[in-house]
């Protein structure tokens, strides 16, 4: 009786009790409390404490995902095609995170006031050049794009040591963007309380580039799983969540480079 009280009759997954959505909320609560005493000059080693326990889960939550992806009787096709869905679900919010950012923008640059002096850009501001920096780390971005479908076509074929190449390719091109776009706001002419037109630069561009580097973290776990193996052309869910969210900081750029950086620089 016992036996077929527990068997599974459903091709879903019904997850075991875990402890990282707490842990992990306890850190997201310390985070935040450090977050608030940094701004108040009081140090920073409470956010420092909140963001280990942070990194602490995610390391913890990701293990225990991944032991589970080994099991086929758990990532059914049911099981695989719901985990897709809830990852172009949230690649949408993240659009829609975007857009609000845009929306401020072309809200202050199509409609220019009298603190910005009635132009755009506003006077005293210096716009970046936008076929400097700019432009080179467009072309690291689409062709960190092409590294990663190469990958992705490798994985579908069974050539291993293709995909290894791939990603790590990819993830070395996300590495080389973060640099340039950290040495750009080193020698940037403008700061961030400086007006309308820096925040929503260094909002747009600075969200996006926190964005490139949660992407390289979240392909260089998939390097080293490619490495152990642990994908076959049936079964990379995992790396095909990486490869939609890289995509998705690709095209993201492309409209911050051609509106931000180009249009709205006046050039």
């Amino acid at each position: 009786m016992a036996a077929l009280t527990n068997k599974k009759n459903h091709p879903f997954h019904l997850v075991d009790p875990s402890p990282w959505p707490f842990v992990g909320s306890i850190g997201g609560l310390v985070s935040a409390i450090g977050f608030v005493l940094l701004m108040h000059h009081h140090g920073f080693y409470v956010l420092l404490m909140g963001l280990a326990i942070i990194l602490f889960t995610m390391v913890g939550w990701w293990r225990d995902v991944i032991k589970e992806s080994e099991d086929t009787k758990t990532y059914t096709l049911p099981v695989q095609f719901g985990l897709r869905t809830g990852m172009a679900l949230f690649i949408t919010s993240e659009v829609m995170f975007f857009v609000a950012f845009f929306w401020a923008f072309f809200n202050a640059s199509l409609f220019p006031t009298e603190p910005t002096g009635g132009v755009w850009p506003p006077k005293g501001i210096q716009p970046l050049d936008p076929f400097d920096y700019p432009y080179f780390n467009t072309l690291i971005l689409l062709l960190s794009g092409t590294t990663i479908t190469w990958a992705h076509h490798a994985l579908l074929a069974n050539r291993m040591k293709d995909v290894v190449k791939g990603i790590g390719f990819t993830v070395l091109l996300g590495l080389i963007f973060t640099s340039i776009q950290a040495y750009e706001y080193a020698h940037a002419t403008f700061g961030f309380k400086e007006g309308i037109y820096p925040s929503t630069f260094y909002m747009a561009t600075g969200f996006h580039g926190a964005h490139v580097i949660i992407g390289t973290l979240f392909l260089a776990v998939c390097w080293f799983r490619a490495r152990l193996g642990q994908f076959t052309p049936d079964r990379h869910v995992g790396f095909e969540a990486a490869a939609w969210y890289w995509h998705f900081v690709d095209v993201v750029w492309l409209f911050l480079f051609v509106s931000i950086y180009w249009w709205g620089s006046g050039l």
